[in-house]
């Protein structure tokens, strides 16, 4: 098996060029690099541009008009870049042609148009960058025939949610090879000195035209944002323009000589969408009539402007490919292209080996580490600007429609304070264009991987003032910020610090009290709002499992109803648990912090005791169900086989024997509080001491776990070819059926996309893999290992009549979920599933995608299919076996 050799990782002595930069940024006032990939794949039909009476954010401002209409509140591109705060954008337009309009934006179906929700319906790949993005490289795949923009509309509408998706390669448009790979490559001379190199591949037999656009412009303030002066972009030469913004240094971009050289404004083009007169015909669309009808005399003697782009009319041979060179830079220059100005681009490359070769476990296979390395890219790749202050979007129109009542009171009405304007690490850059609290914690720790400073800064940046209400919740999501997702931040800050201990030697304690402060205000809020019976059984609604329930658990039940949830209980045990090891740390420094660790070990108990003697666990299927309290009738049990009764495995706690001598006042304190309720018959939970005296603090009991166990690791019940499925297959066979006051509900094991249109029906929580819970499970499962070690054994999988200790155990999920992304003999990936062929192509054979989640049986990627987001967990687990 080839592997990367020690020869080529860095020595003891010495750090990367990219280490260098990021511990030069780390001490920063702002740790942030002023450029990098922080251009949206899609800002059309966000909740931020939705200016509707009625909410209907996707038919508010659609993809038809994203190239008319200028946004409000951040821009989206192709393979683009922008400052950190976004006041000047540069991406690529392309035109084969034949389409009526120039690519300059990812197209993708509405929540409406897909038979599953929104998609996108394109082929683009992150394939390399680094945290401080001086070397990044961006793949897009563009067809030679019009692009078929309707007939994917058009064959998804026809399909219902019981069929698959329709995807571009389901079209045919590039079965025989008919289209361009178009590669944009940044390397960066310094943090304000950026190169660009685009190059186009022909990858059919026969020559091709293509006519490129890069474009430069600025994110429209001026009508909107008050700035005090109109930016400008002025020709200075054939082959160069200057910048002006108020909010920014004095920019140039160098080109090559060009076709035709375009300017107009990033302003709305109102005449063509809403029939009203445009102040001048220098508006957004104007490259589209210029390049796609050949009329130029509009814009011919036009020397400035707001927007900008030369245009290159190429003419590529068969199986070659052309290259085209810019330079942005804060820098004038009469040489921007020297004789060695393609070096750098090998030379930010080579340092990008480094920088991964020097983080990578001593001989990890090739493509192991090439798994890892894309993960990565994908996760920088979705760094974002995000802008959003929801009181000026409440009570200011959009120059389109009205300020109107509705929206008043409306969507996020309650979340006037919150104002954000920050890069922050996204889900998934056109699916999901804007942040998600929970799988922000996630990010985090793959995050800490490479940029410890970034991962640390984006946890605290969620509990800002700015962002946390002043009761103490997060914000959700856009969509709805008041949504509640599973309390991760203190579990996921942890993790962080763990990471960046191992890694430098030492650990942040500071970065661990300023996030406590902040975490003990999200859980008081979790504890008075969520704990509606003062019982410690927690509520909690969705949850960020979306369908996972019987019925949408995000509903506002009658006042007689109550729903008891084994998931939220948990992640309350898992809350005040990783809080407890937080103030534990902290103490070995700071004593003071005793107290704080005791406070959590008590609430821990109390909600240990509620999990397991108020009505969850059922003893005679062994698993944890979500209780329904209905007025005039008997608590019952809902009895669905899912990742919600497994939940109560991640609260988990190792205390070691010399920090219980240390910590007197708390080893004190707890042994009391054990004695008392010893004596008074009271509940504890798995407290045990092994030979290393040291103690296991868990929400369940060491029979239960090998109950719980015995579930996962059974491959008719949740162990998938790829993972832990999220509703056990036993619901194939035998679906759960429940009538509540006339209404039946049910559900069954679903192991591909959803049936359902809970939550949009986007996303499915019924059979498929999911990158995170998997990551949680064998996190805990290493855990109790590590008390446990050889004197715990399970069958696996069941039934098999193999044993394994829970080490084994846990690097056989470990490698479940790496083959979802592995190449077999013949080349296929179970990810790619029946598009293999494609991907087996020479010049795909090494692209990856990361979906948002995975087929329950055979490991095919569904959903949205960058969401590296939390799937770049893959690059942890990759290290950890």
């Amino acid at each position: 098996m080839l592997t990367v050799s020690n020869k080529i990782r860095m020595s003891d002595n010495s750090r990367s060029a990219e280490q260098q930069r990021l511990d030069e940024n780390a001490v920063k006032k702002v740790p942030l690099e002023t450029w990098g990939p922080y251009l949206s794949e899609r800002q059309w039909s966000t909740i931020r541009e939705d200016y509707s009476a009625n909410g209907d954010a996707w038919h508010y401002f659609p993809h038809d008009h994203a190239r008319s209409r200028s946004y409000r509140w951040g821009e989206d591109g192709l393979g683009g870049i922008s400052d950190y705060f976004q006041n000047l954008c540069f991406a690529i337009s392309l035109w084969n042609g034949k389409d009526s309009i120039l690519k300059e934006r990812l197209f993708g179906l509405t929540n409406s148009e897909g038979n599953h929700g929104e998609d996108v319906k394109e082929l683009y790949y992150y394939v390399d960058n680094i945290p401080t993005h001086y070397y990044m490289k961006y793949l897009y795949k563009y067809p030679q025939r019009e692009f078929p923009y309707q007939q994917l509309a058009n064959e998804n509408a026809k399909r219902s949610r019981w069929d698959s998706e329709y995807e571009i390669l389901d079209t045919g448009i590039f079965n025989d090879n008919e289209y361009f790979d178009v590669f944009i490559e940044y390397a960066k001379q310094n943090s304000e000195d950026i190169f660009i190199k685009i190059e186009i591949v022909n990858r059919n037999k026969n020559a091709a035209a293509l006519t490129l656009l890069p474009v430069l412009w600025f994110y429209n303030r001026w009508q909107y944002d008050g700035l005090t002066k109109r930016p400008s972009i002025t020709l200075l030469n054939s082959t160069s323009v200057q910048v002006e913004h108020e909010r920014l240094e004095k920019y140039y971009l160098y080109f090559q000589e060009a076709n035709y050289l375009l300017f107009t404004e990033n302003e709305t083009n109102m005449e063509k969408l809403f029939s009203k007169p445009n102040q001048s015909p220098f508006v957004k669309d104007a490259f589209h009539d210029a390049v796609i009808h050949s009329n130029y005399s509009t814009l011919e003697n036009k020397k400035e402007g707001t927007k900008f782009s030369p245009v290159y009319q190429l003419n590529i041979e068969g199986n070659s490919s052309q290259i085209i060179y810019l330079r942005l830079t804060n820098q004038m220059t009469d040489t921007p292209f020297e004789k060695d100005f393609p070096t750098i681009f090998e030379k930010r490359k080579k340092e990008a080996d480094e920088f991964y070769n020097e983080i990578l476990p001593p001989d990890t296979p090739l493509h192991i580490a090439a798994i890892r390395r894309q993960a990565f890219a994908g996760l920088l790749w979705n760094k974002q600007y995000y802008h959003y202050d929801v009181e000026r979007w409440l009570n200011e129109s959009d120059g389109i429609s009205p300020v109107s009542e509705e929206r008043k009171h409306g969507r996020n009405s309650q979340w006037k304070y919150l104002k954000n304007q920050d890069v922050i690490s996204m889900p998934d850059k056109w699916e999901y264009p804007w942040y998600a609290a929970w799988d922000l914690g996630f990010h985090c720790i793959s995050m800490a991987m490479i940029d410890p400073s970034f991962a640390k800064n984006q946890l605290i940046l969620m509990m800002r003032e700015w962002y946390m209400n002043p009761e103490g919740q997060m914000p959700a999501y856009e969509w709805n910020f008041s949504d509640v997702n599973p309390p991760v931040h203190a579990w996921a800050a942890l993790k962080v610090y763990a990471i960046e201990k191992e890694k430098v030697g030492k650990g942040d304690i500071q970065f661990l009290k300023k996030i406590f402060q902040k975490l003990i205000i999200n859980f008081t809020w979790w504890v008075n709002r969520k704990d509606i019976n003062g019982n410690n059984i927690f509520e909690g609604g969705f949850l960020g499992l979306d369908n996972i329930g019987i019925f949408n658990r995000d509903i506002h039940l009658p006042s007689e109803q109550t729903l008891e949830q084994a998931d939220a209980t948990s992640w309350m045990g898992m809350y005040a648990i990783s809080m407890m090891d937080i103030a534990l740390e902290i103490a070995l420094e700071d004593q003071s912090f005793e107290d704080s660790a005791t406070k959590f070990y008590e609430h821990f108990v109390f909600i240990a005791e509620a999990l397991n003697e108020m009505g969850l666990w059922n003893e005679e299927d062994h698993f944890f169900y979500d209780v329904l309290n209905l007025d005039g009738h008997e608590p019952f049990q809902l009895k669905v086989r899912s990742l919600v009764g497994l939940t109560s495995l991640f609260a988990v706690s190792i205390i070691k024997k010399e920090h219980l001598e240390k910590l007197t006042d708390f080893t004190k304190r707890i042994s009391w509080f054990r004695d008392y309720r010893t004596i008074h018959h009271k509940y504890l939970p798995s407290q045990h001491v092994n030979n290393n005296d040291s103690m296991l603090l868990s929400l369940v009991q060491k029979e239960k776990l090998g109950h719980l166990l015995q579930y996962i690791l059974d491959e008719s019940e949740f162990l998938s070819p790829g993972g832990i499925r999220a509703v056990s297959k036993y619901h194939q066979q035998h679906p759960y059926s429940l009538n509540v006051s006339g209404t039946t509900y049910d559900i069954q094991y679903e192991p591909a996309e959803s049936t359902s249109d809970i939550f949009g029906g986007n996303s499915n929580w019924r059979g498929p893999v999911w990158m995170p819970m998997n990551y949680l499970i064998i996190s805990a499962i290493n855990r109790y290992y590590n008390f446990y070690g050889d004197s715990f054994k399970v069958e696996c999988p069941a039934h098999s009549g193999k044993w394994m200790n829970l080490l084994e155990v846990a690097n056989e999920l470990r490698s479940r979920l790496i083959s979802i992304f592995t190449a077999d003999d013949k080349g296929n990936r179970p990810v790619f599933a029946e598009y293999n062929q494609f991907y087996n192509r020479p010049e795909n054979k090494d692209l990856i995608l990361f979906h948002e989640y995975f087929h329950g049986d055979n490991s095919k990627g569904l959903g949205s299919s960058h969401q590296t987001g939390w799937t770049a967990l893959i690059a942890k687990l990759v290290d950890e076996i």
